[in-house]
């Protein structure tokens, strides 16, 4: 009984869905997630990344929960220098967060190493990002 292709065809399916096995440089690694604070002003928003999920929220609405995807980088650079998350259940839901020299929130005087973007649908958020 000849399994083999079988097989192999199992495992190159397996590998190209997963992307802890593949070696797709443009999936950061899922088996460390890095948690986020992203803020922004004018208007008011946070977003909190972790493993439990992606939580948006403003003043005026109590907060949007969505699951964790693992993020997808620029290719050809370093995963730390743009992150971006796909917002699930929401259209044109993403978020970008890339390294800058320095990002301000204008609001303080504290100075976040990334700057960071919110596409929800037609409305799009700037801000500022730090690692928790």
């Amino acid at each position: 009984m000849k399994l083999f292709p079988f097989y192999a065809v199992l495992l190159g399916l397996y590998s190209a869905t997963n992307p802890v096995v593949t070696d797709n440089p443009t999936l950061v690694s899922q088996t460390r997630v890095e948690e986020f604070i992203v803020r922004g002003n004018e208007p008011f928003w946070s977003v909190t990344i972790s493993r439990s999920g992606i939580i948006y929220s403003t003043p005026e609405s109590p907060n949007r929960r969505y699951p964790y995807t693992a993020p997808i980088s620029a290719a050809g650079r370093p995963p730390d220098l743009v992150r971006v998350y796909r917002l699930n259940g929401q259209p044109s839901g993403l978020l970008v967060i890339k390294k800058a020299d320095s990002c301000s929130d204008t609001m303080s005087d504290i100075v976040y190493p990334y700057s960071a973007t919110l596409i929800l649908g037609n409305r799009v958020l700037d801000g500022c990002a730090q690692k928790r």
